[in-house]
């Protein structure tokens, strides 16, 4: 097992932290804490990589959010519950993407983020900073 935390680990991370970052289930903390309790490689290693993977999964849905955006546009609602969420994410913008690391609703809040256009580089700063820091504070306990 030493060998493939020394070896796959950082790789495994990445891949992990990006697909956990999608709409499909994953569990990259789980395998954060046991690279870090295996101390094969350094933390500020292992929160730039799982940081990185898991940024660049949420930016994935934000980009799967542009597209929907191009077959069904955000005037297009007209109900009132999602005139109101509608609202709410226009009102608070990419800061509300803070909030992506959260289970059940960050990732549809990216994929939120993507359709109504809200702007790539502000979505991935504010992505970013909520997924390395829920990291950093999984780390912290390490």
């Amino acid at each position: 097992m030493e060998n493939f935390a020394a070896d796959n680990g950082l790789w495994a991370l990445f891949i992990s932290a990006f697909i956990s970052s999608t709409l499909l289930p994953g569990g990259s903390e789980a395998l954060l804490l046991w690279l870090a309790t295996q101390q094969a490689h350094d933390k500020w290693l292992l929160l730039a990589v799982a940081g990185a993977g898991n940024t660049l999964g949420g930016m994935s849905s934000w980009g799967i959010g542009r597209l929907i955006a191009w077959r069904f546009p955000a005037r297009g609602l007209r109900g009132d519950k999602e005139q109101r969420a509608l609202t709410r994410i226009r009102r608070w913008g990419s800061p509300l993407l803070l909030l992506s690391w959260l289970p059940v609703v960050g990732d549809p809040l990216c994929v939120a983020a993507g359709w109504l256009k809200l702007s790539w580089w502000r979505a991935a700063l504010f992505i970013a900073l909520g997924k390395i820091g829920r990291y950093a504070v999984l780390l912290s306990f390490t």
